[in-house]
């Protein structure tokens, strides 16, 4: 792996002295109007040319009275991650390293496409797959935070005419029994349905089909599909569609200029990364399944390494007029406890597992980590942060690798040696 070179201060001073002044613009009304969204462009482009080519330290905020985690050397890992990459002849993939105040670590590596010339960089695109739940947590969260919905709120007072379960008790599920999945119905609900490419619109005419297994939160079920109400909470509380509420109030305020929501502008990005199956002891391309998309609450986003190392930093703090320390103390805090036999839940040191608001959240080796994976056909991506060691770490690959179950792990090793 060709190893990054340092920057100068006068290159820090640059780029931070860029970075908010773009963030200033960020905040301000006028990037209501799509022509001043796009007008950003140049910027984001010297920026991603700036990462590509730099170890890079931006420092955005002037609080020093959050320290990051200064002790740990991430070589280690990265040497690991970029060895096992290479010996599992992975595309593609991108990886970053944060702290509240930093990237402190962002390299990319291989192809867009295998047997293509097209390289990825810091701005090009992954399906994120069920990291996009995370955004759908937040979502609700801001519904809630400005009195357009509450956390209690019976999901067949939002919708009358919903009947979801096919018991009683199911009458009873609430936006916080949605967004934590424990709303008690059977887990992965239709998520069969998805795979065989239907859509979502025609997949809630089931809904009062689903077996009920136990009271609203008294157990835990992933669930894709029913998940995806939240959207539907989202347009009826704010008359915006799902994806234009996400841009809106996350992408545009945070600087999030690659990040998009849905197949339609998946299509249209030139620098896209092409999803891949290990098929015959090789990595070919593959298709989207566009199903998943119509389900964008739990699988609908898009983005680069550079939009969600800015997703990882918010959560920890970076953004406080966007996420109150209060705001993200309520969607990190564990909801429902998470039963074994998901593949995080074997990783060695891990102790307590529970789904918070869109996040997983977990004990590991003595540390609080929140967390969320992703898997569509032909990606895989992880992220993870320990708010209180102010570190995380997010990676992108355009391949379905199980390598990525291995990455949360390896990382939270290597900060407590």
């Amino acid at each position: 792996m060709k190893e990054n070179r340092n920057t100068s201060d006068l290159d820090i001073r640059a780029l931070t002295k860029m970075a908010k002044l773009i963030r200033k613009s960020m905040s301000n009304n006028k990037l209501e109007n799509s022509d001043s969204w796009h007008y950003l462009k140049p910027c984001r482009v010297l920026v991603a040319v700036f990462f590509l080519n730099f170890t890079v330290y931006p420092t955005f905020s002037d609080d020093d009275s959050f320290r990051s985690d200064l002790t740990s050397d991430y070589t280690e890992f990265v040497y690991w991650l970029k060895k096992v990459s290479d010996e599992k002849k992975i595309p593609g993939a991108a990886v970053a390293i944060v702290s509240r105040e930093e990237v402190k670590y962002l390299q990319t590596w291989g192809l867009r496409e295998n047997n293509t010339s097209k390289l990825v960089t810091p701005e090009s695109i992954f399906r994120i797959a069920s990291m996009s739940k995370t955004f759908a947590g937040t979502s609700a969260a801001m519904l809630v935070e400005r009195d357009l919905q509450s956390w209690d709120a019976k999901l067949t007072d939002i919708f009358p005419t919903l009947i979801l379960g096919n018991k009683a008790s199911s009458g009873k599920i609430t936006l916080r029994h949605l967004t934590s999945q424990s709303t008690g119905l059977m887990p992965h609900s239709y998520s069969n349905l998805l795979d065989d490419g239907v859509v979502y619109g025609k997949i809630k005419r089931k809904f009062h089909e689903i077996p009920t297994v136990c009271a609203p939160g008294k157990c835990y079920g992933y669930q894709n599909v029913v998940f995806s109400l939240i959207g539907d909470i989202v347009e009826t509380s704010t008359g915006k569609t799902y994806g234009n509420f996400v841009e809106q109030e996350i992408f545009k305020p945070l600087g999030m200029t690659t990040a998009t929501v849905g197949l339609d502008a998946f299509k249209r990005e030139s620098n896209a990364t092409t999803p891949h199956r290990f098929v015959r002891e090789s990595w070919r391309p593959t298709t989207n399944n566009p199903a998943y998309y119509s389900v964008a609450p739990a699988s609908g986003i898009n983005a680069s390494i550079l939009d969600m190392a800015i997703w990882v930093r918010a959560n920890l703090g970076a953004s406080p007029d966007i996420m109150s320390p209060d705001f993200l103390s309520s969607v990190h805090e564990p909801v429902i406890k998470t039963p074994h036999g998901n593949y995080f839940n074997r990783w060695a040191n891990l102790d307590d597992a529970y789904y918070g608001l869109g996040w997983r959240v977990f004990d590991y080796d003595g540390m609080r980590v929140v967390h969320h994976g992703g898997g569509v056909r032909g990606f895989r991506s992880e992220m993870a942060f320990v708010p209180e060691r102010n570190i995380g770490l997010v990676l992108l690959l355009n391949a379905a690798s199980n390598l990525a179950n291995d990455v949360v792990p390896q990382f939270l090793d290597n900060l407590n040696k």
